[in-house]
């Protein structure tokens, strides 16, 4: 279960909710610094034949942009709500940021978890120590691959599919429904989306294969510095 504390604590780690303190604090005065879209990390046409460019058009400049927009508007709404007292507005609120940034936070780890084929971050090389723990865990890379696959398969309606790290260093496969992000102790080494939204036009109800064909933009660079912490998994 997702809580809307560990949401905000989540989104603080890049623009935290800001208040005056000392004796000018008041709740009405809190300030919300906004989030913006992140910029890919090539181009929308990069991941094709596997992923579109109509596709990554799409899901990072419409649906991406409309998570942000909705979240800086809840924001702003519920720091309005707390200031004037409105418990039933901060409710509302709640669920709102919950899923707008839940779906702020997944994308913007999955667009960093992809790559273009056959570039050198998509090579299982990439993340040495990665792929021995996994080897560890599961026996070998290709059965890694077969059970996170159908996990992600058998998702019912829309979620996403996460191979995470937990706090005894160990790999586990989970998913999370709708847009609902890692939290806690868990960091994400990588997710993949499961919303029709991200292979529906291209791909059409042939879900089993967008699942194979995602493997060849995986970016397992930036897996293994998840997996090691040299990278700032939760950072937007």
């Amino acid at each position: 279960m997702v809580n809307f504390d560990n949401i905000l604590k989540y989104l603080a780690v890049q623009a935290p909710l800001r208040a005056f303190s000392g004796e000018d604090f008041n709740a009405t005065k809190m300030a919300v610094q906004e989030y913006t879209l992140p910029a890919l990390p090539y181009a929308y046409n990069a991941l094709e034949p596997h992923i579109s460019a109509q596709i990554m058009e799409l899901h990072h400049s419409k649906h991406h942009q409309a998570y942000v927009t909705n979240l800086n508007n809840a924001l702003r709404l519920h720091v309005a709500a707390v200031g004037a007292g409105d418990i039933a507005s901060q409710i509302e609120m709640q669920q709102v940021i919950k899923f707008n940034g839940g779906g702020h936070i997944n994308h913007s780890l999955f667009w960093k978890n992809l790559a273009p084929a056959e570039s050198e971050e998509t090579k299982p090389e990439a993340a040495k120590e990665l792929v021995a723990a996994v080897e560890k865990t599961w026996g070998s890379l290709d059965d890694f691959k077969n059970a996170f696959s159908s996990t992600l398969l058998g998702i019912q309606g829309s979620g996403w599919g996460w191979l995470v790290k937990d706090s005894a260093n160990g790999l586990r496969i989970v998913t999370t429904k709708d847009q609902d992000p890692v939290v806690g102790r868990d960091v994400p080494v990588f997710g993949v989306d499961m919303w029709e939204h991200a292979y529906y036009l291209q791909y059409l109800n042939g879900k089993a294969a967008y699942v194979e064909n995602i493997w060849n933009v995986i970016n397992w660079k930036t897996a293994e510095e998840r997996f090691l912490g040299t990278s700032e998994a939760t950072k937007l």
